[in-house]
């Protein structure tokens, strides 16, 4: 049955082509939403471009007529600007928050609608929330909401559909041999026990981490899991060993700074140091990096690390703020997104357009550890990139379940 959607500037702002995605429902944008937008817009953080792109995306309908009625939307439905200049003050002449201002609007439309159900679509909880107690039907934003990362990413048996049901890299154990699977036939047995840059793999997760981050033929992999699995550590390791035979010119290493794209201009010092207590797990992992002692063989010379620093100061590590990826284009490289479950689909799509040719991207990241405001473990950037990619040759995802770090930090994920 046909709905009235009432949309708040959260879902613009996470997906700036919302309205073209409620399929023959009529949507209202209350005029404070394009006011909020408006304010948004100016600057060069992610929030800003979602804003200036939400804004495009409506102006675009203008061409179907007239913004103030109803003017056709690609999914057959319609699409108008509320506007009521009686909605700036609440009961006793106080002024009205832009959320009460979105909610008095469906207010006005559920009385107005003859029966059809109207409903406020947020990505904020708190906006959610007061919509309901005051009688009118909420939800969150549910078009790129998935659960493809709670069904795949196992290490699998032979005998598990799971493995027939996709077409990307997954991994398959038998007996005590693990193969690599890809399409729909085909299959190589992997190296177990594989070292990289000195790091040996503690479990089976591990070891198919490792094949799935030096395969030269997965140009995109998504690693997830619980804090000290070993995600960053084993990316980190993997990219260095590439670069140092030649594989890649320079292992790039992101992850979002602070939630919703805001810089870090509060911050004194040059980007480095605005970086560094952002990037310190970099570092840390680094460290456990340069202080692990290095196989040789047959007498030959093992190149040694001097420091983290040191790999920072010859760039043969790179970080940089995901703020200023946007317009760059990025061939050759070993990109490490970490955190990447506290990016937007949109952030996402940014990401892998600056990848050039020969460019791997790994993204790293725990679905149930989102920081960022309005996301959450089946609408985060990282969920989304694994529903998109699930059935392409060249992707691989990876779930690893078993803690590295240590007892303490397992008994811990456990009972916490």
């Amino acid at each position: 049955m046909k709905k009235i959607y009432v949309i708040d500037t959260s879902v613009l702002v996470h997906d700036p082509h919302a309205p073209e995605k409620f399929e023959e429902n009529d949507i209202v944008i209350p005029i404070t939403v394009i006011e909020e937008l408006d304010g948004l817009k100016r600057g060069a953080g992610s929030v800003s471009y979602a804003s200036r792109e939400a804004l495009r995306v409506i102006d675009g309908l203008r061409s179907k007529g007239n913004l103030s009625s109803n003017v056709t939307t690609p999914g057959g439905g319609s699409l108008r600007i509320a506007l009521k200049e009686d909605h700036a003050h609440g009961p006793g002449g106080k002024q009205l928050s832009p959320d009460d201002k979105i909610i008095k609007t469906a207010l006005d439309l559920k009385q107005a609608s003859n029966g059809t159900a109207v409903v406020v679509v947020s990505k904020d909880t708190a906006v959610r929330i007061k919509s309901e107690a005051q009688g009118v039907e909420a939800q969150d934003y549910k078009h790129d909401k998935t659960t493809a990362a709670r069904e795949y990413g196992s290490v699998t048996g032979p005998e598990d559909p799971r493995a027939q049901a996709i077409l990307s890299v997954r991994y398959q154990m038998e007996g005590s041999t693990i193969f690599r699977r890809w399409g729909k036939d085909n299959q190589i047995a992997i190296k177990r026990q594989r070292a990289v840059s000195g790091i040996l793999p503690r479990n089976t997760d591990q070891e198919c981490a490792i094949d799935a981050l030096m395969a030269g033929d997965i140009q995109v992999l998504a690693l997830t899991g619980r804090a000290g699995t070993g995600k960053t550590l084993l990316a980190l390791a993997a990219g260095l060993y590439q670069r140092e035979k030649g594989h890649y010119e320079q292992v790039l290493v992101a992850r979002p700074v602070v939630p919703m794209g805001q810089d870090l201009g509060f911050l004194p010092g040059d980007v480095e140091e605005k970086l560094r207590p952002w990037m310190q797990p970099i570092f840390d992992n680094l460290d456990v990096i340069v202080g692990t002692p290095q196989e040789k063989k047959d007498d030959r010379h093992v190149f040694k690390y001097r420091s983290s620093n040191y790999l920072v100061e010859s760039d043969a590590v790179h970080i940089e703020p995901l703020t200023y990826i946007r317009g760059r284009s990025l061939p050759a490289r070993y990109m490490i997104i970490d955190e990447a479950q506290n990016l937007r689909p949109l952030d996402v799509k940014t990401i892998l357009t600056r990848a050039g040719e020969g460019t791997k991207v790994v993204f790293t990241g725990d679905l149930d550890q989102i920081d960022t405001p309005y996301l959450d473990s089946d609408s985060n950037g990282l969920a989304y990139l694994i529903s998109r990619f699930i059935n392409e040759e060249t992707f691989c995802y990876l779930n690893l379940t078993k803690s590295a770090r240590s007892a303490l930090a397992e008994k811990a994920a456990e009972l916490l």
